[in-house]
């Protein structure tokens, strides 16, 4: 299977050496050959038709800081370029999100679309934006799109309420969907201020680079967005969401919670309403987890509420989910 690789970041490299490590039990067991052959990073480009030698890619990133290095020949193809010119079967797109345009990201994947290219986006802006439209896009264009790591990170969340639960109607769901923001309350609770929290979380690499994303609920408005639309087939974006983040939750916020044995919690919900606010939470509610793990509560007709709790992030948790997709698409050629 031939792979364009739109970003080279953790996600990304967590990907290549994990098709490096596999490449033998993905061919016996699931009949996948992941072939690379082009990548590019925010400086420049690798190509090898014939596949680039993954473990010498990953070599080269670590000691120049980029794949341009990857041979001698000049290469600055770019993304776009790449996508209209290599022949591939599958586009990756692990480029930042970015919620006021969706670019690079977007482009990636609506060129790689009516060239006939399946795509996996771990890159939320695409979704959080025009979800409904490119969805039709992809039906249009008679290719599979999958995202599943754009939820939970490697925790399979849209494939549980997709599969999962099949057959029962889901009429409301809410949960913690940024381990980030979660992380930070979490130290709130254990007597830090906001601000010494923040730097805690930021030494330890969970803040995004643009922390708005994190602390004004952006991140976690976009995983309502992706939520809203799979699960409940809504035909929703971000403007549609009432966003609140958790810069004005105070000491006092926190202290009063605890009285009501509670915790603050940045929750996602869509029940009529689609909503991102921190709130009171309680303790002995599943959704009630700490640190950096997020948990989503599905309540359906039948069955009940379904809490499904686990890593949000990180690079080789969210290239597993990549894989998953990969092996579905992998499936579904073989179909047809």
């Amino acid at each position: 299977m031939r792979i364009i690789l739109c970003g080279f970041g953790v996600v990304g490299q967590s990907l290549v050496k994990l098709f490096d490590s596999r490449s033998e039990d993905l061919y016996a067991e699931y009949g996948l050959k992941p072939r690379v052959v082009g990548v590019f990073d925010s400086k420049g480009s690798a190509v090898d038709i014939s596949g680039l030698e993954l473990e010498k890619l990953i070599e080269v990133k670590k000691k120049t800081g980029t794949v341009k290095n990857y041979a001698n020949t000049k290469n600055n193809m770019s993304g776009i370029d790449m996508i209209k010119n290599l022949d591939a079967d599958v586009v990756i797109e692990t480029t930042a999100s970015n919620y006021k345009d969706a670019e690079p990201g977007m482009t990636h994947i609506v060129t790689a679309m009516k060239r006939g290219m399946h795509v996996i986006s771990v890159n939320k802006g695409p979704l959080a934006l025009a979800f409904p439209s490119l969805m039709e896009l992809a039906i249009y264009n008679q290719v599979i799109f999958k995202f599943s790591g754009t939820v939970g990170g490697g925790t399979p969340i849209l494939d549980y309420a997709k599969n999962s639960l099949r057959g029962e109607r889901i009429s409301s769901f809410s949960g913690i969907l940024n381990g980030t923001t979660n992380y930070i309350l979490t130290n709130m609770a254990n007597g830090l201020s906001f601000e010494t929290a923040l730097k805690d979380a930021k030494d330890k690499g969970y803040v995004e680079a643009d922390e708005s994303l994190d602390l004004d609920g952006l991140d976690a408005a976009a995983k309502l967005v992706i939520l809203a639309n799979w699960v409940m087939d809504m035909k929703v974006t971000m403007p549609d969401i009432s966003c609140k983040g958790i810069r004005n939750v105070t000491e006092e916020d926190i202290k009063k919670a605890r009285k009501n044995n509670c915790a603050i919690k940045l929750i996602a919900s869509c029940n009529k309403e689609l909503i991102v606010e921190p709130k009171e939470v309680s303790v002995d509610d599943p959704l009630c987890v700490n640190g950096t793990l997020n948990a989503i509560a599905f309540t359906s007709e039948h069955s009940g509420t379904q809490t499904i709790i686990g890593k949000g992030a990180g690079g080789m948790e969210t290239a597993s989910s990549i894989l998953r997709d990969l092996l579905d698409i992998r499936q579904e050629i073989v179909k047809i």
